[in-house]
């Protein structure tokens, strides 16, 4: 058994198909001073293939993810547009007399090798995308084919030592039953493309290419807990065979929650609403049951395109969400770039710490003509549903009136031209600074509703950049400050009576349910999948409980007892949920996964025991 980053849950057991590196091999081709125009020429031709094919690649992905997913397209077509990175190839060319092709390898391997040495793990995932871009070029200067699958023979687990979004893109989830990679991570393009097309995942494996495992070896892998086991004993696939019916088993019980209320045996109903960036997320929200949409993520709007999109573009989408929710709240994040999101064409410039920096409502209020039009298009389409206005990034006072103002002149323009709107449209504002928090007494008086965004928010109280894995031991959710935090924006809101919810990752870990129950908030938006796992769970959770753990909660000095109280808490709960007859969660703990059978367990472990779910005669090879 090897372990690995769980990037996509789920389990796969069949034979490995290993993807040769699909870097080109590229002679060090020299060229006659007088072939420097046609090696131009066949330079700029090469981008021109590429950007089609792209632009094809988009055009086909639109009827099968998300425009998140189609971004990463977008990132590549700014690459071949980027100057730094043309000025590199064409100065090797001018400079070096080297053919095209040549020239665009040298490229290639000096910005992965500058991204390599730097230690912010979100540039070194970049560089996976100049190598896909760079190799996508070569295909075309060198006139070879695409690294093809086979697509005749029996499904199989794709193993490689890394995997492009341009080559995931034309996997076929019929014939792919999940992939393994050595190079990796939870926020690699590749971990995005595979959830979008439900495919399990598990990266970042320190373990030779060669050594895990050949074409045709029998492997089963595990993208909840990141363990790939190859060459597996038949009790290990009876184990896993029986683990993965569970699976399906348990998903067609969550199917029939979707239209159930959500409400707590003692009577403590919370509204669990999807996060989305599409339509076609919509309707996955919906299919699991959603309250509504707790946050629309409107930025994807903006970073598929080469331009930003005008009001009746931005209408025509909002409206439309807000009809298909019948009713339905839907809760719209006006423009969130910057930091790790950006836009092709507006040049944020270069900054020392851009999660600090110029982004979010801090760009809105700097470019007001840019924020009126977006405040316009939610305005018009709240004639069509429960729509709310929400902004992100507040640190203060001053920015919510700032943005109210600007709001209000959106409305007087709308009537003076005869639009209609909902001039009571809710505007509240995600709490994710710390000054925020400290301040949520004054900033309640400001707002309608506050929506927690705990991922900004945590890594902001800790100081901690989540995306640093030489740090990500100090990312953690449960410390006190944060769970003090939590009380604190909660408690504000209640005192002024607004409505107070939560859209980050917290919001959809099984762990922090009691948590929300006990606070008492109104929502909890999560991605749709999260919803029907945690709409179970909370059928069988009292909040008579919760509000005991809390109590116990506010006394814990470290992230590690509060930890051992929630997990003796899930515990508890997933005991009751078995009497009660509910399905074991798929992926809430070693116990639960193996829904507790004696014949699923290393033989002697107790419950919480390394590898207590997992085949016996595996525990010690990780």
């Amino acid at each position: 058994m090897i372990k690995g980053i769980g990037a996509s849950s789920g389990i796969a057991i069949g034979k490995a198909f290993v993807l040769p590196d699909w870097e080109w091999d590229v002679p060090d081709k020299k060229i006659d001073v007088a072939d420097l125009a046609r090696e131009f020429e066949r330079l700029y031709e090469g981008i021109r293939s590429s950007k089609r094919e792209i632009e094809q690649i988009k055009g086909e992905l639109a009827e099968v993810v998300g425009s998140e997913e189609r971004s990463i397209f977008d990132a590549h077509l700014a690459i071949l547009n980027d100057p730094i990175f043309m000025n590199e190839i064409q100065g090797i060319i001018r400079r070096q007399y080297k053919a095209a092709e040549a020239a665009v390898k040298e490229a290639i391997d000096h910005f992965v090798a500058m991204f390599d040495l730097l230690d912010d793990e979100y540039m070194k995932e970049r560089a996976l995308d100049i190598k896909d871009v760079g190799n996508r070029l070569l295909k075309h200067l060198l006139g070879m084919p695409e690294v093809s699958l086979p697509t005749d023979a029996q499904p199989f687990i794709l193993v490689a030592r890394e995997v492009s979004p341009s080559q995931l893109v034309h996997l076929n989830p019929q014939h792919v039953l999940g992939i393994v990679t050595i190079t990796g991570s939870m926020t690699s393009h590749a971990a995005i493309m595979a959830r979008a097309l439900g495919l399990p995942l598990v990266t970042g494996l320190d373990v030779p290419l060669e050594s895990l495992a050949e074409t045709g070896d029998l492997l089963i892998i595990d993208g909840d807990e990141g363990l790939v086991i190859p060459r597996p004993t038949e009790e290990q696939i009876r184990i896993y065979t029986e683990l993965q019916r569970r699976q399906t088993e348990h998903r067609s019980r969550l199917r029939r929650l979707a239209d159930v209320r959500s409400v707590t045996p003692d009577g403590k109903e919370i509204a669990l609403e999807a996060n989305i960036s599409s339509l076609k997320e919509l309707e996955v929200a919906l299919q699991s049951g959603a309250a509504g949409v707790g946050l629309f993520r409107t930025e994807f709007l903006y970073m598929d395109r080469h331009q930003f999109p005008g009001e009746e573009e931005q209408f025509d989408v909002y409206k439309a969400v807000a009809e298909k929710l019948g009713g339905r709240p839907l809760i719209i994040r006006t423009l969130d770039i910057g930091g790790d999101k950006h836009l092709d064409y507006f040049e944020i410039g270069e900054e020392a710490n851009p999660f600090l920096g110029y982004r979010a409502i801090r760009i809105c209020l700097d470019r007001p003509d840019l924020f009126k039009t977006q405040l316009r298009a939610i305005l018009r389409a709240s004639a069509f549903g429960k729509v709310k206005i929400m902004y992100p990034l507040i640190s203060s006072v001053e920015e919510v009136r700032a943005a109210n103002r600007i709001l209000a002149e959106a409305k007087r323009e709308l009537e003076a031209e005869g639009l209609p709107f909902d001039p009571n449209v809710p505007c509240g504002i995600m709490i994710e600074l710390p000054s925020a928090v400290t301040i949520a007494d004054l900033l309640a008086e400001e707002v309608d509703f506050f929506s927690i965004g705990t991922n900004d928010l945590i890594q902001f109280v800790l100081a901690v950049d989540r995306m640093n894995e030489r740090i990500s031991n100090l990312y953690q959710p449960y410390h006190p400050a944060v769970l003090r935090m939590l009380r604190m924006t909660v408690d504000a809101a209640k005192r002024r009576g607004i409505h107070v919810g939560v859209c980050g990752e917290m919001a959809g870990d099984p762990r922090a349910l009691p948590i929300w129950l006990g606070l008492d908030v109104d929502s909890i938006s999560m991605s749709s999948h999260s919803i029907l796992p945690i709409k179970e769970r909370l059928l069988h959770t009292h909040r008579s409980d919760s509000i005991d753990l809390l109590n116990r909660l506010w006394e814990c000095r470290t992230q590690e007892e509060a930890l051992r109280l929630l997990d003796a808490f899930r515990l508890t709960v997933e005991a009751r949920m078995k009497a009660d007859g509910a399905a074991a969660p798929e992926s809430a703990g070693n116990d639960a996964r193996a829904g507790n059978e004696p014949d699923a367990r290393v033989p002697g472990a107790g419950p919480g025991a390394p590898n207590a779910a997992r085949p016996a005669g595996t525990a010690g090879a990780s």
